[in-house]
């Protein structure tokens, strides 16, 4: 591992290859990352992905995809796959779910049937997945959430880490913790110091980009990374804006999953250098430039804004599949270009060229 202030640059070895870090890994919640195939994830530099234990376990069902092979098979992806435990999706539910310590009942959104997540199922159906990483399932804190809230839902999702700790079965596959707390700094130092005393393998950090400003959520990550250990990664869970990646890494994150990349694609808005680019505003109708002159994706090699912008407005589905490709490449060059200054020493100056374009 080389270091630069609380920057690290790493080596995660997993069963089906190793993740040099800092990375962002893509969402594939429903074992495809939307509009693209596993080969165009491969090549535009994604080295790991991040599918849904909710979603696939509702459909098509842990136990056909442990029966097709696992997930790697089903879904045609050689390299390494991390899965969350479907809580976060689970707590979004609402009026639909009912909280115990047992684990949390919820209906289906698709049909209305019920369900009931433990610490121990959340595991089996993982193990049944054959993902490389696994999280334990807990309790995410919503926001705002008063102390007591706060502090009674860590103090769960605690008890619920060492139950799932205890279910795990295959040695293979890397279970991870995740440190709660809400946006309270004692909380989140009482719950890094516990989780990192159960010895995880890594460690998420839920509960944050939930509602909160930006700034606070900083501020929670210098009172929590610290106290992880230092040999193991540390995954700050659903964030993945330019900005946020790279104030991240600067406190001593690892890795990283979001959606929003995708999503905005689908929308018709692209990262670049020089700001997000919404491709259906007028000014990009005779615009002959490509999406960012410095990215070297395949849209950006190919096409025009122009072009980009007619897609969009004659609502053709391959502008979603390009603008994916593009998002996805460029927040895959903003993680190469922070473990190289990483390595060489130069993260400082980096980091402030990334931070100066608007977001």
């Amino acid at each position: 591992m080389t270091t630069c202030e609380a920057a690290r640059a790493g080596e995660l070895v997993t069963p089906h290859n190793v993740i040099q870090t800092p990375v962002f890994m893509p969402v594939g919640s429903q074992a495809t990352v939307k509009t693209l195939i596993p080969d165009e994830l491969a090549t535009l530099g994604a080295s790991v992905i991040l599918s849904n234990t909710y979603h696939l376990y509702l459909r098509p069902g842990h136990e056909l995809i442990r029966e097709a092979g696992g997930l790697h098979v089903f879904m045609d992806w050689s390299g390494p796959i991390l899965t969350d435990s479907g809580g976060f999706q689970v707590f979004s539910l609402s009026e639909m779910r009912r909280l115990s310590e047992e684990g949390v009942e919820f209906q289906s959104h698709l049909d209305g049937s019920r369900h009931l997540f433990t610490p121990e199922n959340v595991v089996e159906m993982q193990e049944a997945l054959g993902s490389d990483i696994m999280m334990a399932l807990d309790e995410c804190t919503p926001y705002p959430a008063d102390f007591d809230y706060a502090r009674h839902s860590m103090e769960r999702t605690h008890r619920w880490a060492s139950r799932a700790k205890s279910a795990r079965r295959n040695d293979g596959q890397a279970l991870f913790g995740i440190v709660q707390g809400g946006v309270y700094p004692e909380l989140r130092r009482q719950s890094a110091r516990t989780l990192a005393a159960m010895d995880f393998p890594g460690y998420g950090i839920g509960g944050l980009s939930v509602g909160e400003e930006k700034p606070l959520m900083y501020e929670i990550l210098e009172h929590t990374t610290p106290l992880l250990p230092q040999n193991k990664p540390r995954y700050l869970m659903g964030v993945g804006s330019p900005d946020c990646l790279v104030e991240a890494v600067l406190r001593g994150v690892d890795m990283f999953d979001c959606v929003l990349p995708t999503r905005i694609a689908r929308n018709g808005t692209m990262f670049s250098s020089q700001g997000r680019v919404v491709i259906r505003n007028a000014q990009y109708k005779d615009d002959m430039r490509p999406i960012d002159e410095s990215c070297d994706c395949y849209a950006c090699r190919h096409f025009s804004r122009a072009y980009m912008r007619h897609l969009f407005m004659a609502g053709e589905i391959l502008g979603a599949r390009l603008a994916t490709i593009h998002n996805l490449r460029y927040l895959c060059t903003v993680m190469e270009a922070l473990r190289l200054a990483i390595e060489e020493g130069r993260l400082a100056e980096t980091a402030k060229k990334l931070l100066a374009i608007p977001n």
